[in-house]
């Protein structure tokens, strides 16, 4: 068996250590070309010392100092963003894990679509900001894209083997709702940023973890389905499912309904990804079907959390709203964080930030980072005024 060489862009978040993690499990049949991280100097130091990469890549030169100083072994260490493209598309690299959050990861991915490397995209603003431009890459280079976002994951095992979705009535897209989903509106304007982050399920990163509060993250996966499944947000369906057992759904024209079951662990889509089309040991725990007791569904209320709601408009319209939308909500999410605003501003500053853009076509991604910067700058303002 070949060993695949793998990179890890974004190795010290969550998604980056849970894919160590499963790399780990299986040194016969990976090895790790190359670590990125953007803060955590002592992890990534730590993970480069475990893994011994070829390559390390930091955002500045005071990280880079930084890693040299708590390093045991020698390493390449480089600096900035083309580094992330360029070991995103190195000749050794066979497989690219992009989890790197936030529109910071959008060039490496992109590069790895472009070289044709197998993807296992985490990384949700490669779609949802430049979604057009990423698959036409993906479809003329050839690019093996895997999604390891555990509902896009789910809703990949539960697909036609073809990949044909003329047999297929829609999507069921799960969310956990959050910890704020049977709040009244009285109670989310008071919600603070400690109470967003507090997860009831998974285990994510502060940005993350008020998105999946907001229903933002889900608003994202929802573009990100249309794009990686060629469907219409009028083709999926949200389902609040509190218990997060069952990770997403494909309904049929039959009538049948086939899900995707697991304890909910990321380990499961990475191993998933890693091994596709077979499966391997992902350590995660096996499901106990004491927990299929009690599972609940409901609709999400898009009046009280309308950031899904924005993120249907923003994909209909199409064009370069997603990017502003996408754009406007790191800002607003920063500003939440900061207690510069409340949790109720979120989506009214995403939503006053898309609706004082004009969407036009897109051409180009440095036109997309030119309309991200545009909007960033716009909801800051907006933020500005409310503050």
């Amino acid at each position: 068996m070949k060993v695949q060489h793998v990179a890890v862009l974004g190795a010290t978040g969550s998604i980056g250590q849970n894919s160590l993690d499963v790399i780990a499990s299986h040194p016969d049949r990976y090895r790790v070309h190359s670590l990125s991280g953007f803060s955590n100097m002592a992890l990534l130091a730590r993970e480069v010392d475990r893994f011994k990469p070829r390559v390390a890549v930091v955002p500045t030169q005071k990280a880079e100092q930084e890693l040299k100083r708590l390093l045991s072994c020698s390493v390449d260490v480089l600096v900035g963003e083309q580094a992330l493209v360029d070991i995103a598309s190195h000749s050794d690299v066979d497989i690219v894990i992009a989890a790197i959050v936030g529109a910071a990861g959008l060039r490496s991915s992109l590069a790895a679509a472009k070289a044709g490397k197998r993807l296992l995209l985490a990384n949700k603003e490669s779609l949802v900001v430049a979604g057009s431009l990423f698959m036409d890459e993906v479809k003329r280079s050839g690019t093996e894209l895997l999604p390891i976002d555990s509902e896009h994951n789910a809703i990949l095992q539960c697909l036609p083997v073809s990949q044909q979705l003329s047999s297929v009535k829609s999507i069921l897209l799960t969310a956990s709702g959050g910890p704020f989903r049977e709040f009244t509106q009285q109670q989310l304007e008071a919600v603070t940023p400690a109470q967003a982050i507090a997860h009831p399920n998974w285990p994510m990163g502060r940005k993350i973890s008020v998105d999946s509060a907001s229903l933002m993250n889900k608003g994202l996966e929802l573009i990100e389905a249309c794009w990686l499944f060629d469907v219409q947000p009028s083709d999926i369906e949200v389902v609040v499912h509190p218990q997060s057992v069952i990770h997403s759904m494909v309904r049929y024209l039959d009538g049948s309904v086939i899900a995707q079951l697991g304890a909910p662990d990321m380990r499961t889509p990475i191993a998933y990804g890693l091994a596709y089309p077979e499966r391997i040991h992902s350590g995660s725990d096996d499901l106990s079907f004491d927990a299929l007791l009690n599972l609940t569904f409901d609709r999400p209320d898009e009046q009280r959390f309308p950031c899904l709601r924005l993120a249907k408009e923003a994909f209909s319209v199409g064009g370069t709203l997603p990017a502003v939308l996408n754009a406007a909500n790191e800002v607003a999410v920063a500003a939440f964080l900061e207690k510069k605003i409340s949790f109720v501003q979120i989506p009214v500053i995403n939503e006053e930030t898309m609706h004082q853009m004009i969407s036009t076509r897109v051409e180009s991604l440095d036109q997309l980072i030119e309309v991200d910067a545009e909007a960033r700058q716009l909801a800051a303002e907006l933020i500005g005024v409310r503050s």
